[in-house]
């Protein structure tokens, strides 16, 4: 176990959109935080503006995105800010919405780390800790297996596989994780979905901020986008994006080369309770506690 000292924001900022799922109109402020206080999500909307830690013991829903919640106060899709937010390197951050879901922006996460360039990085007087994996983590359910082996670095290998879609197949993609890494090569990645899905989606209730702006949609070896693909293999580069955003619910920097076979959010979650299990085995940090004097600007 390592440490560095702790990052927040320099200035509050702003972005302004619309939500994925919920079809909402949506602001959202990134606002400095306090050491110690870790990465909140607060609902400015709601009586008492209620806070909701970013940790994994508040996941509530993996069906499409992720959904973290507190009782009934919940945000769902906190997957590709998340993300962001761990490339940026920050530990302490209150994100306030204005709906129970952050802009979608245009499906990926490359605005939201723009949007923490812009507001600048203040590095804090207090110390967190970054942890190693000491021994071969696994998870595996049907076709979906993570492992996480000892590294001296954070390291992402991921392979998708969509037999029966002709356009995506089998992809894989491996990379070294670093802010700039992320910003060139994960970052831009948009999240996609089958046109067969599409109906299906409609009908739970789901998508209903989603568009060609912000998504990319694919049928037989036709792509749907505003722009064409970004990367030709964009697909597997966006489950690694996710990957990384669902895994910061661990709530500690940690080293380890994680190889990734078609997982999701529900399997993603899943593995990461196992790794914070294994490094609360060596560790007595608390992780998830509520702060309600946290937001300072």
């Amino acid at each position: 176990m390592s440490s560095r000292f702790q990052r927040t924001v320099q200035k509050k900022v702003t972005f302004s959109g619309i939500g994925l799922h919920t079809g909402h109109d949506v602001t959202m402020h990134l606002v400095p935080a306090v050491v110690n206080s870790g990465v909140v999500f607060q609902r400015i909307d709601l009586p008492g503006e209620p806070i909701i830690p970013a940790s994994i013991e508040y996941v509530q829903d993996t069906s499409r995105s992720t959904m973290i919640g507190v009782g009934n106060c919940s945000v769902q899709t906190v997957e590709h800010l998340l993300a962001a937010v761990s490339a940026a390197g920050i530990d302490n951050l209150c994100i306030q919405v204005t709906a129970p879901e952050p802009p979608i922006a245009d499906g990926s996460s490359l605005p939201f780390l723009q949007l923490i360039e812009e507001a600048g990085i203040k590095e804090q007087e207090a110390k967190k800790n970054e942890f190693k994996v000491l021994e071969p983590i696994y998870f595996s359910e049907g076709s979906c297996h993570l492992v996480a082996l000892p590294s001296d670095e954070f390291k992402v290998s991921y392979t998708l596989h969509y037999p029966k879609t002709k356009i995506i197949g089998s992809q894989y993609f491996s990379f070294h994780f670093s802010k700039e890494s992320f910003k060139e090569e994960i970052a831009p990645c948009r999240t996609f979905a089958l046109y067969e899905e599409i109906s299906l989606l409609m009908e739970r209730g789901l998508i209903k901020g989603g568009s060609l702006e912000n998504a990319v949609v694919i049928k037989d070896d036709v792509i749907f986008s505003k722009e064409g693909l970004r990367y030709k293999d964009e697909m597997v580069r966006h489950k690694v994006l996710d990957l990384i955003g669902d895994l910061f619910l661990i709530g500690s920097n940690f080293s380890a080369h994680i190889i990734a076979i078609c997982s999701g959010h529900r399997t993603n979650v899943a593995f990461g309770k196992k790794l914070m299990d294994h490094f609360s085995s060596y560790s007595h940090t608390k992780k998830g506690e509520v702060n309600e004097q946290l937001c300072r600007y």
